[in-house]
């Protein structure tokens, strides 16, 4: 088991960084092509209005969807899920970021759309921060969350290059839950839901097995993780539902070309609502990251579960 980790790990460490799309690398090549002919033939007036939407565009990309902070609703159906707990709200915040442009007052806008919303339970799925620096204002950030059946954490990628010591102690200190490696059995209306969080698939050492060891007797399993390629794994390890977040969506999308360029460990599940097997992995685009956003607006999530009868649960 040690060599298979080390050996994962080691190759991991060989993948690139960020891999960008070669779809979006052939349409800039072509643009830029039909671009100069348009212009050539078109003289000044083409070649003005070609720059001035290029112009209006990066603007809007770097100066306005990057500060505009959706919330989005999703009902989750699994027709397995106990009575007990149907109806249970879940809030998710991914990616804070905090050290960016734009990060913390995206944070607060999120935080204040998410209490409204009043989630029973509320995740923080990894890269709380960006800079060493902006650590000393998580606390600002963690003391306005509530929820009746608590608050729960994975890291990310960031929180362990930037300082994870101490990120623990300020997610303990606000009585944040880090579930690393580790599970919560959560009781509501006689029903159990198993939550559990696994390490940064990056710099942490996930491992499934161990936090599942020693579960108790429950209903229904839940698992964070910063990294959504897990979700194979989670899946064939019994898991109902994953919440992840990670890739912030590719950060520049367009129809028919999908994301401009997705992070490692997150180029199979790259946004939204996916299958995998019997589970349901939900990718968030996370609330702060780069200030480049197009067609990818920051988001944070309030998920409810239902139970159905039908075995499509479908949204």
């Amino acid at each position: 088991m040690t060599t298979t980790l080390s050996s994962a790990r080691t190759k991991s460490k060989q993948q690139p960084r960020l891999r960008y799309s070669l779809r979006w690398i052939g349409a800039g090549l072509a643009g830029s092509m039909l671009a100069g002919i348009a212009s050539f033939y078109g003289g000044l007036p083409i070649a003005m209005t070609l720059a001035g939407a290029g112009v209006v565009s990066a603007g809007y990309a770097l100066a306005i969807e990057p500060r505009r902070v959706q919330l989005n609703i999703h009902e989750l159906r699994f027709p397995n899920l106990p009575v007990g707990l149907d109806g249970l709200t879940i809030g998710q915040l991914s990616d804070l970021h905090l050290g960016h442009r734009y990060s913390l007052t995206n944070a607060h806008q999120a935080i204040e759309q998410l209490r409204s919303a009043q989630p029973e339970i509320i995740v923080l799925t990894g890269d709380l921060v960006h800079r060493r620096s902006a650590i000393s204002h998580l606390p600002e950030v963690l003391k306005r969350l509530q929820a009746p059946l608590g608050i729960y954490a994975v890291p990310g990628n960031h929180d362990y290059w930037e300082g994870m010591p101490y990120i623990t102690t300020i997610l303990r200190d606000h009585n944040v839950q880090l579930l690393l490696n580790r599970h919560r059995i959560i009781e509501r209306n006689g029903a159990r839901l198993l939550l559990a969080g696994v390490d940064d698939h990056w710099d942490g050492r996930p491992d499934l097995k161990l936090a599942l060891g020693g579960a108790t007797e429950h209903d229904f399993r839940l698992l964070l993780a910063h990294c959504p390629d897990i979700a194979d794994e989670a899946a064939a390890a019994g898991f109902d539902v994953q919440l992840s977040g990670h890739t912030h969506g590719g950060h520049v999308r367009f129809p028919g070309l999908g994301p401009l360029c997705l992070p490692r460990h997150g180029w199979r599940y790259d946004m939204g609502h996916f299958r995998v097997g019997r589970m349901q992995l939900f990718v968030s685009r996370g609330v702060g990251g780069l200030p480049l956003r197009f067609g990818c607006p920051p988001e944070v999530s309030l998920f409810r579960l239902r139970r159905v009868v039908d075995e499509t649960g479908d949204e």
